[in-house]
């Protein structure tokens, strides 16, 4: 076709002398024709472009589902329609110019090319799209999903250089890839952190380490919150002040961190904390003392059993029972443990199926440490907080009840009350 449009050409321009001669014809009229191709193409690259961007938002506007709408932001149709000029490029040009010449052969490579290339980027379009579908679904939420899909796509773009590269040198791909060998060392060393990342990636899913949303703390990189992303190369963490911190997945493997994800899924989170008391304060329990305590409803029927037990085991001793020091007696601080657990068996958010224990610590400069270790039935952080400090505020209240101090180091205002009191001793 090419030709006759020659023919029809060189009569036409015969009679003007700077183009009369045959030489300058023929590439004149393959000009003309690629311009004319290269109109044709942009053409149907607008057509194509409009006509599948709008009959898919037409769709997504209408459905319910939010599987197009993936499809949509992730510009499938558009890098779609981006493929179609080139096909009728490529096809235009077998029919228009004739097969052989060394002019057809670049326009085709160049045309195979711009096919090849655009298939990446519409597959590549396309699995983001599926990555962003499958975390609508339960049983892909433990599955690092975009790390396979980020493996797939170095793969993929791997093979278009290699093909594009095969296209434009006239060579099979197979030579180019059997001419990899010499370049692993190379390409291990450009693509290490991806491959590591893809090798912990299989490593984390197959022991489910982590997932989406657990919350996770790394001190190593001073990481403490939710996992809100895991890619190919990086883990991110999003911390409790909204900074997110980026973590290579190998770290995960090589290294220690915390996954709390465990609390989550046992219905409880744990508060282990202590109370430290006056040892100065601690004694046995006098007659008054015991009687003001029997009057306190979650002690009676605890100070009734342990008296009992107290006299009869008392009972069957010689000991002389006179001397504070024979026999066994009620401790203020012992009865005090009693009471705070009986209070946390009260407390409806202290969870009952778990661990609860009240424990002395040994004693300490600091006092005799009353530790609570105990588990809430609520586990979101400012609740759970919230519990714990209206407990302790409880426990610090009731203290003077039983005869007992909460240990304090001297702040400035008791040195200054003592010095005064001395001064006004003194005069």
């Amino acid at each position: 076709m090419i030709h006759d449009f020659a023919e029809y050409l060189e009569n036409i321009v015969s009679e003007v002398p700077i183009l009369s001669s045959n030489y300058l014809v023929t590439p004149v009229a393959y000009l003309l024709v690629f311009l004319a191709l290269l109109l044709l193409t942009v053409i149907v690259d607008f057509l194509s472009k409009k006509v599948l961007l709008n009959l898919s938002e037409r769709i997504s506007r209408r459905t319910s589902t939010e599987v197009d709408d993936a499809f949509l932001k992730h510009r499938v149709a558009e890098r779609l329609a981006h493929l179609v000029p080139g096909v009728v490029f490529l096809f235009s040009a077998e029919f228009l110019f004739p097969k052989g010449e060394e002019f057809t052969a670049v326009i085709e490579r160049l045309a195979l090319c711009y096919i090849v290339f655009y298939s990446a980027l519409t597959t590549a379009s396309f699995l983001d799209a599926a990555t962003d579908i499958s975390k609508r679904f339960r049983f892909t939420t433990d599955k690092p999903v975009k790390s396979y899909a980020q493996v797939i796509k170095l793969i993929i773009f791997l093979l278009m250089t290699i093909l594009m590269v095969s296209i434009l040198i006239d060579r099979s791909p197979w030579v180019l890839l059997s001419g990899l060998g010499a370049m692993t060392a190379v390409l291990l060393l450009i693509f290490k952190d991806s491959i590591l990342g893809f090798v912990a990636s299989i490593q984390i899913s197959a022991y489910d380490m982590v997932r989406v949303g657990d919350w996770v703390e790394f001190p190593k990189y001073g990481a403490d919150g939710d996992v809100v992303d895991i890619s190919l190369n990086v883990i991110t963490i999003q911390n409790w002040d909204k900074t997110l911190t980026s973590i290579p997945p190998y770290a995960f493997i090589s290294e220690s961190f915390k996954n709390w994800r465990g609390m989550t899924a046992s219905g409880g989170r744990r508060i282990k904390r202590a109370l430290s008391i006056d040892m100065n304060s601690v004694c046995f329990l006098t007659e008054e003392l015991y009687t003001k305590l029997s009057e306190v409803t979650l002690l009676s029927e605890y100070l009734k059993q342990k008296q009992e037990e107290l006299e009869q085991s008392n009972s069957s001793s010689s000991f002389d029972l006179e001397n504070p020091a024979n026999g066994r007696r009620l401790t203020n601080l012992g009865t005090f443990r009693a009471y705070i657990e009986a209070y946390l068996r009260a407390n409806e958010n202290i969870h009952q199926e778990m661990t609860l224990i009240v424990r002395q610590l040994a004693p300490s400069p600091e006092g005799i440490p009353i530790e609570i270790y105990a588990f809430s039935r609520i586990q979101a952080w400012a609740k759970y907080e919230g519990i714990i400090s209206d407990i302790f505020d409880h426990l610090l209240a009731v203290i003077p009840v039983f005869g007992l101090q909460a240990f304090q180091n001297p702040s400035g205002n008791d040195i200054a009350n003592a010095l005064t009191s001395l001064d006004e001793h003194r005069s």
